[in-house]
């Protein structure tokens, strides 16, 4: 019997995630995941194409429906072993709503539905928006709201 491959969750399907599977992920499947099935068939062909076992996936992080779907799906085909989030959005490409959606909300809900089914030992990474350097620092008050505050109640 073929021993299953542990599994890297990837989301948001651009250069910078695809640098980081390529270090990461040989020898296990890739997930591939994006709001746009189309960017991430693209980058799972390259991976493919390189010799990685890449599958993509179509997924919105703002929608905790669709997280838990990538999730199933996922585990299907192994333990998930490792979260990588490269999805987001900026002012030139959103609207602060939809910013906020994706930048925050999505990016807790990632971190919080991950965290509940990652093997034990298993490693996230989280790329930053740069959006967040466009505004003036946060207060300790306001840090601490953010880490605090359910993901549920953040919008």
């Amino acid at each position: 019997m073929e021993c299953q491959k542990d599994i890297i969750v990837l989301t948001g399907a651009g250069q910078l995630g695809m640098a980081i599977v390529r270090r990461m992920g040989y020898g296990n499947k890739i997930f591939v995941a994006d709001w746009k099935l189309e960017n991430a068939e693209t980058i799972a062909k390259t991976l493919t194409e390189a010799g990685f076992d890449a599958l993509p996936f179509k997924v919105d992080i703002s929608s905790k429906e669709s997280v838990k779907a990538l999730i199933v799906a996922a585990q299907k085909e192994g333990e998930i072993a490792m979260f990588i989030n490269a999805a987001g959005v900026s002012p030139s490409q959103a609207s602060i709503e939809q910013i906020l959606e994706v930048d925050l909300y999505g990016t807790s809900l990632l971190l919080e539905e991950f965290g509940k089914v990652i093997k034990s030992g298993g490693t996230g990474v989280i790329i930053s928006s740069q959006s967040g350097y466009r505004m003036p620092a946060l207060s300790a008050d306001e840090d601490r709201l953010l880490a605090t505050t359910p993901t549920e109640e953040l919008l």
